[in-house]
């Protein structure tokens, strides 16, 4: 998957990514990171179809994403929103089955290949005793699981995810950056847009640090974040430390009086 001078706007706004091209690696983890109004929710938009560059293109297995017909790229392609919404009273199993829509049939009924993905993926996010457990009475980390499994579920060799552990504490977002690097290691394509620095470089693979709609570094974590790119992509003043072998961020404490 690749992206080609990329340029991405809302209406007629300024665009928010500007000429952007960038290589995905194969079959590793990626992290998208940058401050607040860089454009990495909106590049993974553009790379996702749900918005249509100004210029550029997004090129997937060889051809541009917005030429696909939509089940075929859904068939390739599974994307995780940020903030997705949980419909009312759905099931831990219902959510994930819902992934397998661009492989049924005419009549929509899951097959026996249907229900070995749903169970796959329920196991690869270590929730199949709570299949039958509503969504909405499942702590934040297991929800954002759940919604992972239904991607997983898709069966695609890519995955987008926006911010996947927003809103969670450490605890759970450790257990939800273990089944997106897992995802990684059994050979699919992730691309994930994270905000903490620290737990990007420790998964990611390849590391893309974004800035005023463009990219202001990428490559392997412990080579990319520096404490000069802190200060000029961040404005942050901060010392990074190797913590087995991946890059830690420790921001310079600033204390008032």
């Amino acid at each position: 998957m690749h992206v080609e001078n990329l340029t991405l706007a809302y209406g007629a706004d300024a665009p928010v990514v500007s000429g952007l091209t960038l290589e995905v690696p194969t079959g590793q983890l990626t992290a998208v990171v940058g401050p607040n109004g860089s454009g990495k929710s909106t590049l993974l938009r553009g790379m996702s179809r749900l918005l249509t560059p100004q210029s550029g293109r997004v090129v997937l297995d060889g051809t541009d994403i917005h030429k696909l017909p939509a089940r075929e790229l859904a068939r390739k392609l599974g994307v995780l929103p940020q903030g997705p919404v949980t419909p009312e009273g759905i099931t831990a199993a219902e959510l994930v089955s819902r992934g397998r829509h661009p492989h049924r049939g005419l009549f929509g009924r899951l097959t026996s290949e249907d229900d070995a993905a749903i169970d796959e993926a329920l196991a690869a996010v270590e929730l199949t005793e709570l299949r039958e457990r509503p969504v909405d009475q499942l702590s934040g980390g297991q929800r954002q699981r759940v919604w992972i499994a239904m991607v997983l579920a898709q069966g695609t060799q890519h995955l987008l995810l926006d911010e996947p552990t927003t809103y969670l504490d450490l605890a759970h977002a450790v257990d939800v950056m273990n089944v997106v690097h897992a995802a990684a290691t059994s050979g699919r394509t992730v691309v994930a847009v994270l905000h903490d620095l620290t737990l990007a470089a420790q998964y990611a693979d390849h590391l893309v640090v974004m800035g005023d709609g463009r990219i202001a570094a990428e490559g392997r974590p412990v080579d990319v974040l520096t404490e000069a790119l802190l200060d000029e992509v961040f404005g942050l003043k901060a010392t990074v430390v190797e913590v087995g072998g991946a890059p830690v961020v420790v921001p310079d404490r600033r204390l008032a009086g």
